[in-house]
């Protein structure tokens, strides 16, 4: 695919890779650490890549079912499908990742600012893309852990339609399709249903009434056109959108709520032009949320009933030229956010404006250089500055060392500020630093990644003995990881091993729930065509909490491992059959404390592509 012929997703999205997908095709262009094309070669950064053939191999029903997979990566969560989680990268909290969605910057609807992936639908997902460490000297705030970019555009012609069933009365249905209309238009359609009927998530609640099934149900809706007026320009229009209605338990009262609805629309539209060195994209977002928390003996317009209400304008405008061995682009972004925080409440909003400069230079076929600035001024928290430098040395063929060093910041969210009782209006921004040393390489057919990286955030956002926010002094985390693939006759396997230590500097706790040391083992064989997945994960022992006047010591929540099995097969070459059995062998654990996680559930569907 020759440079001029990429997508304008391509150039719209940030697209990652890894160790995992590295030996694939070097030759793939990505734009995530640096917001310029680049061969994936180049990359300095751990970045790693989900396919949608990954997910119809792997099968999973949620996109936290994706992300657990992935190195560096901690999953927290309230209960099943739909349920409240949390995910944490590298130790950092979960608020400290960036999710673009199609390139464009999710809004968030929680009172920390964090993104709430089970409400995600998967079926939108077509590629997932994901790097590890600090990026707000290219995306601005929250880009202290990393940045995670969900990819829901089709690239190329044609259709698909499946459905499912599985354990708890789950049922699912999607179909999409692409199509062009003449040369240079190409039209998309998606949608998608997720029902299950779930479990008792919280079975020690003091409600009586809530000893039942919390289910959850899932309509999404996709579309786009895309047009190309000539060799050097082309444009798009985008929307999609998704509601989603999640049954959760009473914890002390009949009168809690115990229902949630989130609505959410999304409209994307843009432009690009590439011309011989020179490309150039203006892209234009507005996003709506609506997430209602209620009581469902009452409905969700009585009394008592929360309404967390988001709005997100952005305009993305970038520039990146050829220069020498390398690239350098720059260019601004804009986002203004306004929040309802509950019914009847004040309305907030805040502006930010952000500048950045990148560049990358190769010297001499074996030292690449990169760095980048970016300038963030906000209406909230005036003006934010922030760097970030890489070096790599291939000193043998096949064998390179890397170190890199970047700042990051992370603006308090509007709940922290503004929510409640428990917000405080002077809350400064999050700031880090990190640095990183990396040693990858191909020996014979193994290809493995080493890497130790120090994170310090100061002005971490904690909470007080009265759950009212607060900054606290640091927080530092270390750890080390090791990621390899190897291809042994017919198997593929993949492997992480990591070692994290992530504390308090104040009082030397460590922070609530991240495993001390993670294993995660994949192995992948075709045989007879059937084509079979087995995912390994062990989690070490975590804390699920922080020490307050209410809990003067830390809960330790005990290690567990888990296998799922995924089998598919062609039965002709339309149509192919799935079966999947997560949790394997039936393993009893918590991430969260007090409430249950599955246990074995199993899972059947059909597709057929046309």
């Amino acid at each position: 695919m020759s440079y001029k012929k990429l997508s304008l997703l391509a150039a719209l999205s940030a697209t990652a890779f890894s160790g995992w997908a590295q030996q694939t095709d070097n030759n793939t262009m990505v734009v995530t650490a640096n917001r310029f094309q680049q061969p994936v070669n180049t990359v300095l950064a751990p970045i790693d890549v989900v396919t949608r053939e990954d997910i119809d191999r792997w099968q999973p029903k949620s996109l936290n079912d994706v992300m657990r997979r992935l190195p560096g990566v901690d999953i927290g969560q309230n209960g099943g499908r739909g349920q409240m989680s949390s995910l944490f990268i590298r130790g950092t909290n979960s608020n400290h990742v960036l999710v673009l969605v199609d390139g464009v910057r999710l809004a968030s609807t929680s009172v920390t600012g964090s993104i709430d992936f089970s409400q995600i639908p998967v079926s939108l997902v077509q590629r997932i893309e994901f790097i590890r460490g600090p990026r707000s000297a290219v995306y601005g705030s929250e880009a202290i852990g990393g940045v995670i970019n969900i990819i829901t555009q089709k690239e190329s012609d044609g259709g698909k339609l499946q459905a499912g069933v599985g354990s708890k009365r789950t049922q699912t249905y999607d179909g999409s399709v692409r199509q062009h209309l003449g040369e240079n238009t190409a039209v998309t359609l998606a949608g998608a249903f997720d029902e299950t009927q779930g479990y008792n998530v919280y079975p020690s609640s003091t409600v009586p009434a809530d000893a039942d099934n919390d289910g959850f149900r899932s309509k999404s809706l996709w579309g786009s056109v895309e047009h190309r007026f000539n060799d050097d320009l082309a444009g798009f229009f985008r929307s999609y959108g998704y509601n989603n209605t999640t049954d959760y338990d009473r914890i002390y009262s009949d009168s809690d709520s115990d229902v949630r609805q989130l609505y959410s629309k999304s409209f994307d539209s843009g432009l690009r032009f590439q011309h011989e060195r020179w490309s150039s994209q203006l892209v234009g977002s507005y996003q709506t949320y609506k997430d209602y928390n209620f009581n469902s003996t009452n409905g969700n317009y009585s009394t008592g009933y929360s309404l967390a209400e988001i709005t997100q304008r952005s305009v993305l405008w970038g520039n990146a030229i050829q220069v020498g061995s390398g690239t350098i682009s720059g260019g601004a972004d804009w986002r203004r956010e306004e929040k309802k925080p509950g019914t009847g409440s004040e309305t907030y909003s805040r502006e930010n404006t952000g500048l950045y400069l990148s560049a990358q230079q190769r010297y001499f076929d074996q030292l690449t250089l990169e760095g980048a600035v970016r300038t963030d001024d906000s209406t909230q928290y005036d003006r934010h500055n922030t760097w970030q430098t890489s070096a790599g040395w291939e000193f043998v063929p096949d064998y390179r060392v890397t170190l890199s060093y970047g700042t990051a910041f992370l603006a308090p969210s509007f709940g922290q500020l503004y929510g409640g009782w428990w917000a405080n209006s002077n809350l400064k921004p999050e700031e880090s630093s990190q640095w990183e040393a990396g040693l990858e390489g191909t020996t014979g057919p193994l290809f493995w990644r080493l890497a130790a990286y120090r994170n310090e955030i100061k002005n971490l956002i904690d909470s007080d003995e009265n759950f009212k926010y607060f900054n606290t002094d640091k927080a530092t985390i270390k750890g080390i990881e090791w990621t390899g693939t190897v291809s042994t006759g017919i198997f593929s396997h993949s492997v992480v091993l990591e070692y994290l230590d992530p504390r308090k500097d104040a009082n030397n706790e460590v922070l609530a729930r991240r495993a001390k040391q993670k294993a995660k083992y994949q192995l992948d064989w075709t045989m007879y065509d059937f084509d079979v997945n087995i995912a390994y994960q062990y989690n070490g022992k975590r804390f699920d909490n922080a020490t307050s006047s209410y809990n003067p010591e830390q809960r330790r929540l005990p290690s567990y491992s888990t296998v799922d099995l995924a089998v598919s097969y062609p039965v002709t070459s339309h149509l192919t059959v799935r079966g999947r059995i997560a949790n394997l062998f039936d393993k009893e654990y918590e991430t969260a404390y007090g409430y249950q996680t599955a246990g074995r559930e199993y899972y059947l569907n059909g597709s057929y592509t046309f």
